[in-house]
C-alpha cells in the first residue's frame, strides 16, 4: 500500500519534554480520530551534529534541547488534506504557538509521497 506522509523535525527543550508528550498525545489522538492511519513521535537517541548538516543543525539545536522526529501517515494526499482540515477545526487541538512547548519557528515539516516500500 502506498502512503502519504507528513514529516516533522522539531527542537524541544528537555525541560519541556513532558509537556511536549502531552501535547503530542492529544494532537495525535485528534488526527487519528479524524482518519490518520498512524502518528509516530520519536526522541533523538543517536543523533549527532554533522560536519555539513544534521538533524541538530537543521533546527539550530540549543544545548538544553533535543530533537523530536515525527510523522503521520495517510492513504493519499487527498486523504491527508481532508484529515488536516477536520483536525484543525477540532476545538481540542492545541493551536496557540505561544503555548507550544517548543519553538515553532525552528520546526521543519512537509508532505511526502512514498517512492519505495518494502
Amino acid at each position: 500500500m502506498t502512503y502519504y506522509i507528513d514529516g516533522f523535525v522539531v527542537p524541544v527543550p528537555t525541560a519541556k519534554l513532558a509537556a511536549y508528550k502531552k501535547m503530542a498525545r492529544l494532537a495525535g489522538a485528534v488526527f487519528k480520530e479524524h482518519g490518520a492511519l498512524s502518528v509516530i513521535e520519536c526522541l533523538a537517541d543517536d543523533v549527532k551534529p554533522g560536519k555539513s548538516t544534521s538533524f541538530p543543525q537543521s533546527v539550530k539545536l540549543k544545548a538544553d534541547e533535543t530533537v523530536v522526529f515525527s510523522w503521520i501517515t495517510y492513504r493519499s494526499r487527498k486523504h491527508r488534506d481532508s484529515v488536516i482540515a477536520k483536525a484543525m477545526q477540532d476545538p481540542r487541538m492545541p493551536m496557540d504557538p505561544k503555548n507550544f512547548p517548543f519553538d515553532g519557528k525552528r520546526m521543519i515539516f512537509g508532505g511526502f509521497k512514498t517512492i519505495v516500500e518494502l
